[in-house]
């Protein structure tokens, strides 16, 4: 894990998240703890590395999404030398094959 992510505050909010029972609560929950847009550029990075592990191109992914190419590259080092929790998460929604 890098830049320090584990501390106290980050183990309790996880240990928050993995309480909730389904997307709804999830819904609430975050809507509380972020804001509307921190939110929103969460769901569009998912998006991003899922649209790159299908091949992509950064205009496509400018088109359907509108993160800047910046973003786009952040989420490709992420992908390819990050802790691999987007190949995680893709596996346990059954997108791993991609």
């Amino acid at each position: 894990m890098s830049k320090n992510i584990r501390n106290e505050f980050t183990d309790q909010l996880f240990r928050a998240i993995l309480l909730l029972d389904d997307q709804e609560e999830c819904y609430r929950f975050f809507e509380d703890i972020a804001t509307v847009g921190e939110i929103r550029d969460l769901g569009q990075r998912l998006e991003v590395a899922k649209m790159l592990k299908e091949g992509a191109t950064y205009d496509e992914i400018v088109e359907k999404t509108g993160v800047s190419t910046a973003t786009i590259s952040r989420v490709k080092r992420s992908l390819e030398y990050g802790a691999d929790g987007y190949n995680l998460v893709f596996k346990k929604m059954g997108l791993d094959d991609q």
